[in-house]
């Protein structure tokens, strides 16, 4: 079974360049936006995704931003980076949109609503502003395993949910019963292909395993973690796990923030994802 999941992540398109030298250039220390303004400016689409990002409801300015130096300076570095991949994961990912195990407007709909609330819990126990986008990305793309998953396996991926239901356990555990992977891992080796390193690929791998994880990006997995639960707790959208295990009281004290601080932020939830639908615009 593992091997036609490897074959299916071997045949999925690479990055494109654009986005690789965009991803080399913000990992340079000594980058400036004129740096990034020369390569982005080579491609119409992510040129046309940046100063979409800029001037949409998400940052709410004023007035209309048309340069693209001005916008890359306004965002930021990070911000950019983390737009170019999520632009260029869901471009790759956008041909398995006919998954029949998810609907994967339901599924986008979870990953999105995760990525808010993570982005939030960022803010709430005063993460650098810089890093704010980083764990927005982690969260949109926490699940991605389970394309990869349902594209190759989908009568038994609906059979894991249903066993996953009937035994009211989580679906990362059934998983691992009845296949010895689950989707952490598949989404470790998408992440790998794509080389996605950082914290972003330790929440893609760890978020159901927090337990085991005691790298350098912890307060990142413990938010995507938080933030998977909550999402689906409040039911935005639907990943296939109807049984989510709630993180421990330990993970809430170390994260700095308690489940109900998170629940209180409902509304606000509600509302930053409209605002952030842009994220999941891929062209």
């Amino acid at each position: 079974m593992k091997k036609n999941i490897d074959r299916f992540i071997d045949k999925m398109p690479s990055l494109p360049t654009t986005v690789t030298r965009v991803l080399e250039i913000c990992d340079d220390k000594t980058t400036s936006p004129a740096d990034l303004n020369k390569v982005i400016s080579m491609d119409p689409v992510l040129m046309g995704r940046v100063m979409q990002l800029i001037n949409s409801a998400y940052y709410g300015r004023p007035n209309k931003i048309t340069s693209l130096v001005r916008a890359i300076i306004l965002l930021g570095l990070n911000t950019v980076k983390n737009l170019a991949l999520s632009t260029a994961v869901l471009g790759s990912l956008s041909g398995n949109e006919s998954n029949d195990v998810l609907n994967m407007d339901g599924f986008w709909e979870h990953s999105l609503c995760a990525a808010v609330i993570s982005r939030m819990i960022a803010a709430k126990i005063k993460i650098d502003p810089k890093y704010f986008e980083e764990f927005f990305i982690a969260g949109l793309l926490h699940d991605i395993g389970k394309i990869p998953f349902t594209s190759c396996l989908p009568q038994e991926y609906l059979a894991a949910i249903a066993t996953s239901d009937r035994n009211r356990e989580s679906l990362n555990k059934t998983e691992m019963k009845l296949f010895c992977f689950d989707h952490q891992e598949i989404g470790g080796d998408v992440a790998a292909h794509w080389k996605i390193e950082g914290g972003i690929r330790d929440a893609i791998v760890h978020h159901h395993l927090t337990s085991e994880y005691s790298g350098k990006h912890r307060k990142l997995v413990l938010a995507v973690a938080a933030a998977d639960y909550m999402s689906l707790y409040l039911e935005r959208g639907f990943a296939g796990n109807r049984y989510p295990e709630e993180p421990s009281d330990e993970n809430y004290r170390e994260l700095g923030i308690s489940f109900n601080e998170i629940e209180g932020f409902s509304e606000q939830i509600r509302n930053e994802i409209e605002k952030a639908r842009v994220f999941l615009k891929h062209s």
